[in-house]
């Protein structure tokens, strides 16, 4: 949402003032010096209040991260918008404020508010993924300053820089060559590596690209430019709507699989071909085993092949879980949850899997026994989880973001990425337990009344479009809950934005998982622009006798229920 709003606030310098609301979902987001990093971490140009409480949340009656509302000149809220890709209508919806409002005399121009600090000289600047080359250095994502460093195997000399420090997405030399944010990257096999012409695959995550990497002279070329039109998929068509924000890589399964944490897939890369697969996940955010294509992931983030090829894990940050994806005899795809709960539910718990929690992990790395190093992130930890025994148990504590590990010699280097650093913080033979509290996200649930709801997406086009609808039914909803009990009646999918639920009186909480999309066109041109909104929401819910029969959610637009 933040590279998505920058040509706005670049394009609207006088007239708009945006204000970013941190609203936390994990303990480790509602400390203050986090939201500092974070503001450095993504370049954030304007000013951040920070509500660890969620109170403007609530005031504004916010379903989903992430939302904007537009607020005029004089300070009525006049549109409300969830999720990504609204930044056009919002442009189309200032030039109209701005005219209504300098015809009235009401809008004041003037300079932005805020002045960021300058930010602190490091060799790494919030690094992400890191891999070995066949040479024995160590290939890192340096995501702050949007470029991949080659160190020794040390993990600090640095052999070389490859970019030049720059945001932006140009291919060329190590000298010329420009990325934005890149958190992943993955080695390709030699014979695959000398038919397509480069040996490392980076995910370039701000720019929703794949680049290649020739290691010999640093030379960059962009292997895939995503959203693409996805091959061979049952349940998706076409272009993926979204921000696929791509966050690591990995080879397996003769491919290189693209964890698209933004939304909430796993697509699989040919080099040979060029062509980009769908290999699980439907794009609904959540925690659901089974066929792949059937399957719900939540910002899978990152992946790690095991040293048999039967399996990669998969660090699903959202749902706090350690998954894996799995091929059978047959040769399809199913998911699987080695721990982890669903998208309320973490911690720091070790033991048996089935009771064992994170805390929004973003990397793994798979060890020599068959284990795999969890690095869970926002606990500042590394846990390992034992596939033989099913269990989690503590390697290391008291790491700046751990994101990213290698193995070096036996020994695992990690990633620290709040700490701009690679560390070798486990000591061998060391295993612990750490038994902590199960937690839940203090996220405000919605309160339901038992039987009959009715639920109402709200979509309203841009200013100068309007649905459309030459190609079949422009509007899309599915729901579906957690527990499927929730439900009596409602679920499924249909092309109407309003649904009539039926609760169920014995189930007092649970989640509804509901997708809306919406597709709009320009009007009274020749060559029209065409745009699709799509938004999922995972609305946590209590049921009470008496409970509010309505639940509107906010695609965009107001609500005039």
């Amino acid at each position: 949402m933040i590279d998505e709003l920058r040509p706005l606030e670049e394009g609207y310098p006088d007239v708009l003032v945006v204000i970013g609301v941190h609203s936390p979902k994990f303990p480790h987001e509602t400390d203050h010096g986090v939201v500092a990093d974070a503001v450095e971490r993504y370049e954030v140009r304007h000013p951040v209040l920070d509500d660890p409480e969620l109170h403007t949340w609530q005031q504004y009656a916010i379903r989903a991260w992430p939302t904007l509302v537009v607020v005029d000149p004089e300070g009525y809220v006049v549109s409300v918008a969830a999720g990504e890709g609204h930044a056009e209508a919002i442009g189309r919806l200032v030039d109209d404020l701005v005219a209504e409002h300098d015809a009235r005399g009401t809008l004041h121009r003037g300079d932005g508010p805020y002045v960021p600090p300058p930010p602190a000289e490091t060799a790494l600047r919030f690094p992400g993924g890191v891999t070995r080359t066949p040479t024995g250095s160590l290939l890192v994502a340096d995501a702050g300053h949007h470029s991949v460093v080659e160190l020794a195997a040390d993990g600090e000399t640095v052999l070389r820089r490859i970019g030049t420090g720059e945001r932006g997405r140009r291919d060329g030399t190590a000298g010329e060559a420009t990325f934005a944010e890149p958190q992943g990257l993955a080695l390709l096999p030699a014979d695959v590596a000398a038919e397509v012409g480069y040996d490392a695959v980076v995910a370039d995550t701000a720019n929703h690209l794949l680049r290649g990497i020739r290691l010999s002279d640093g030379e960059v070329c962009t292997v895939a430019d995503l959203p693409v039109t996805l091959t061979g998929t049952a349940t998706i068509t076409g272009d993926v709507p979204g921000v696929l924000s791509p966050w690591d890589v990995e080879w397996w399964d003769d491919r290189v699989v693209v964890a698209a944490a933004g939304v909430h897939l796993l697509l699989g890369f040919d080099p040979r071909s060029g062509q980009v697969s769908l290999l699980a996940g439907t794009t609904v955010e959540g925690l659901r085993d089974g066929p792949a294509l059937e399957g719900w992931l939540a910002q899978p983030s990152g992946l790690a092949a095991d040293r048999t090829g039967n399996r990669i894990w998969i660090a699903d940050a959202e749902t706090s879980a350690l998954r894996w994806l799995e091929r059978d005899p047959a040769g399809r795809h199913r998911l699987r949850t080695a721990a982890g709960v669903g998208l309320f539910d973490f911690g720091h718990v070790d033991g048996p899997a089935g009771g064992a929690r994170f805390q929004h992990p973003l990397g793994v790395t798979a060890l020599p026994d068959g284990s795999v190093a969890v690095l869970d992130t926002y606990n500042g930890a590394v846990r390992r989880y034992d596939p033989d025994v099913d269990a989690v148990s503590t390697l290391a504590t008291g790491l700046a973001e751990p994101t990213g590990g290698v193995l070096v010699d036996g020994q695992l280097v990690i990633v620290e990425s709040a700490g701009h650093r690679l560390t070798r913080p486990v000591a061998p033979g060391v295993i612990r337990e750490v038994t902590g509290p199960a937690r839940q996200t203090r996220r405000p649930p919605a309160e339901l009344g038992t039987g009959a709801v009715r639920l109402t997406v709200v979509f309203t086009p841009a200013p100068g479009q309007k649905l459309d609808d030459r190609e079949g039914p422009p509007t899309r909803l599915q729901v579906s809950a957690s527990p499927p009990e929730l439900l009596l009646s409602g679920a499924g999918e249909s092309v109407d934005l309003t649904r009539d639920l039926v609760l169920a009186d014995d189930i007092p909480e649970g989640v509804l998982h509901v997708t809306a999309q919406a597709a709009s066109c320009d009007v009274g041109v020749e060559h029209p622009a065409c745009r699709l909104a799509r938004q999922d929401w995972g609305i946590p819910v209590l049921v009470r006798a008496g409970g509010p029969g309505r639940l509107p959610l906010m695609l965009r637009g107001l609500d005039e229920g």
